[in-house]
């Protein structure tokens, strides 16, 4: 491969934009404040002695500037700079709709 080659694959590989680093998907809890989401992000982590994987839940609020997603939706957020005391995220994109 030469290395043109090699460096136009390396640049369709790499991610875009500020999202790119370290954005995340969750499901909207609520949508009750304005611009703003609250957005459960399920991982799974291994438990340090017993080493059974353990389901863990972290609550993130997200700003949605045009109000795009709506309770059950499956959307993707990226971290951004502080907005207030608990909102660091915003909304990419809403990844499914729920079902209504």
């Amino acid at each position: 491969m030469s290395n043109e080659n090699q460096q136009n694959a390396a640049t369709e590989a790499a991610p875009e934009g500020r999202h790119a680093l370290r954005s995340v998907r969750g499901i909207v809890l609520s949508d009750k404040m304005n611009k703003t989401l609250v957005v459960a992000v399920n991982r799974k982590v291994r438990h340090p002695v017993y080493e059974k994987f353990v389901s863990k839940r972290t609550k993130l609020y997200a700003h949605d500037e045009n109000g795009e997603a709506k309770i059950g939706d499956t959307v993707e957020i990226a971290p951004t700079r502080r907005l207030s005391k608990l909102k660091n995220w915003r909304l990419v994109r809403v990844v499914q709709k729920a079902a209504r």
